[in-house]
Order: structure tokens, then C-alpha cells, then sequence
């Protein structure tokens, strides 16, 4: 159906929608935790991993956000930095896990876990309903974005 002339057509990019599930920013911390896991590294080295992640779909998060997100958890005692000066160049930050921070990690594997179990739970429901639904005219366009 055309729009009228002098109206906006309200067309909704399902790319940008929340229901893509292309934004999880609930899940930088312990994307966080688990880069540093292994090694303390430097700011910009952990924005590199977290891009790399499949989560973040080869999209580096906003380092500005990152560095706010790592002050945070150092406030909280999950992380502590200290200042690099071993090398030639301007000093960096170096990130490493506290213990509280290990404990956080082993606390988020609990949680996903249980988060998993619990969309598995909701997958099969929607499947069933998908599955038992009448054929019906095309639904309108997801909304759920506006």
C-alpha cells in the first residue's frame, strides 16, 4: 500500500530492532571478565577481543564505553589496573582480574547457564506456537522497536 503524499511511510529497519538481538550490551562485563581471564591486557587489545567475539559480530564495542564500563568494575573491586611503563611510547593502563572478579566470572557461567535452560524453555514455546498456528494474512511489521 502506497503512503499518502505528504506522509511518512513508517517502515520499521528489523536490522536495528531490538528483536535482532544485535545490541547485548548486558553482556560486555562478562565479555570483560572472560577476555581478561587469561591475561591482564591493555584497553585497546580488549576492545580487539571483544570484537572478535561471535557476540559482537565483528563490531568493536565503543572503547569510550569500554574504558567507562572498566572504571566501573574497578570501583566495584572486580578489576584493577595499573599503569604500564615497561615499554618505549606513552604509558597504558593494564587491566587484570581481582579474585572477586574470578568470583563474578564463575557467578556469570551459573547465570547464562540458567538463562540458556530458560530460552530453551521459551524456543520450544514459540516453536509449538508457530508450529499449531493457522495460516493467517501477513502479520504487520515487528513494532516492537518504536
Amino acid at each position: 500500500m502506497a503512503a499518502m503524499p505528504g506522509t511518512k511511510r513508517n517502515t520499521l529497519n528489523l536490522d536495528q530492532c531490538p528483536c535482532a538481538g544485535r545490541h547485548l550490551e548486558k553482556f560486555l562485563q562478562p565479555a570483560l571478565l572472560s577476555a581478561l581471564a587469561g591475561e591482564p591486557l591493555h584497553g585497546y587489545l580488549l576492545v580487539q577481543r571483544l570484537a572478535a567475539m561471535p557476540m559482537f559480530q565483528d563490531h568493536a564495542p565503543d572503547p569510550t564505553g569500554v574504558y567507562r564500563f572498566l572504571n566501573a568494575m574497578a570501583r566495584r573491586g572486580l578489576v584493577k589496573s595499573e599503569w604500564d611503563l615497561s615499554r618505549s611510547g606513552p604509558a597504558k593502563r593494564l587491566f587484570h582480574l581481582t579474585p572477586a572478579g574470578r568470583k563474578c566470572l564463575a557467578q556469570w557461567i551459573a547465570t547464562l547457564e540458567r538463562y540458556r535452560w530458560q530460552l530453551d524453555q521459551m524456543l520450544g514455546a514459540l516453536r509449538q506456537a508457530v508450529a499449531s498456528t493457522p495460516a493467517k494474512p501477513p502479520a504487520r511489521k515487528c513494532r516492537c522497536g518504536e
